[in-house]
């Protein structure tokens, strides 16, 4: 009997000491993940505030034909960053510029928690994953660009990749348009470069598993080709959709691309992709 009551305790002792730990690490990570989202918020409150064109009466843009193409199934070159004369950079994007010459734009969704500077490594992809804004290690990382994608140009399409965080900030608001209500309320998307402002509309919303030997490399592309090309990139797009959102982009419109990370399914990823309205 003292045996037993020996290893009694003693299993109770290991539970708590493991429950102990195990909350003392998920509280870690919350008050981490907090720390993290609040230089961001520091950081975009000494930005200047900005007017932009409503939706409804923007200007559509009417697309031109790239004539200058690259194999959209390879990853492609880092690009260089274009030299920017201060002058020319959108006055609420100056001081952020300041502070990193790798933002290359800004990205805000209405009806979500996103807003945040976007950068794009020249030299290392995946460079800013695990790096916030000031190139300090950080879980959040920083909502960049894919090396191989133009935003100036810009190619036919830009991926933008973001972390999933458990206190739903980067990211993690795209899978609330699992939801096509939640689509038909905050359909758009505002991504500016350092000197422009553009709109998209939201077209296709899908989830993939990355560790597929037939899955789809979305991430990928960036400039067609040829019209089937692009054709077939929106294609596969809409049929992958969570739902059918009415809207089919043309060969000349450009698109952005909206990744994150995916838990439901193996290596998941959630992805929300979008034309440009003006």
């Amino acid at each position: 009997m003292r045996i037993n009551r020996v290893l009694y305790w003693s299993l109770i002792i290991f539970l708590s000491a493991v429950i102990l730990v195990c909350g003392g690490l998920i509280a870690h990570k919350f008050i981490t993940d907090a720390r993290e989202q609040g230089y961001y918020d520091d950081l975009l409150s000494t930005m200047p505030s900005m007017e932009r064109p409503s939706i409804p009466n923007a200007p559509i843009t009417t697309p031109s034909i790239p004539s200058d193409t690259v194999d959209p199934f390879e990853p492609g070159p880092s690009r260089p960053h274009p030299v920017f004369d201060e002058s020319e950079i959108l006055f609420g994007y100056r001081s952020l510029y300041a502070i990193n010459n790798d933002m290359v734009g800004f990205i805000e969704i209405p009806g979500t928690s996103i807003r945040y500077p976007v950068v794009q490594s020249p030299h290392q992809a995946n460079y800013y994953l695990r790096r916030n804004f000031l190139k300090v290690s950080a879980t959040c990382g920083t909502i960049y660009v894919r090396e191989a994608c133009d935003v100036n140009k810009p190619s036919d399409n830009v991926t933008i990749y973001g972390h999933k965080m458990t206190n739903g900030t980067m990211f993690a608001d795209l899978h609330k348009y699992k939801n096509k209500s939640f689509w038909e309320d905050y359909s758009y998307i505002y991504f500016d470069t350092l000197t422009e402002q553009h709109a998209y509309e939201i077209f296709a919303v899908f989830q993939m598993s990355a560790n597929r030997t037939d899955s789809f490399n979305y991430h990928l592309f960036d400039d067609a080709k040829d019209e089937a090309e692009f054709n077939q990139f929106v294609n596969t797009c809409k049929v992958m959709s969570y739902y059918d959102t009415g809207i089919t982009p043309v060969y000349g419109e450009k698109l952005i691309t909206l990744s994150t990370c995916d838990k439901d399914v193996d290596d998941g990823r959630f992805v929300v992709v979008a034309r440009q309205l003006y």
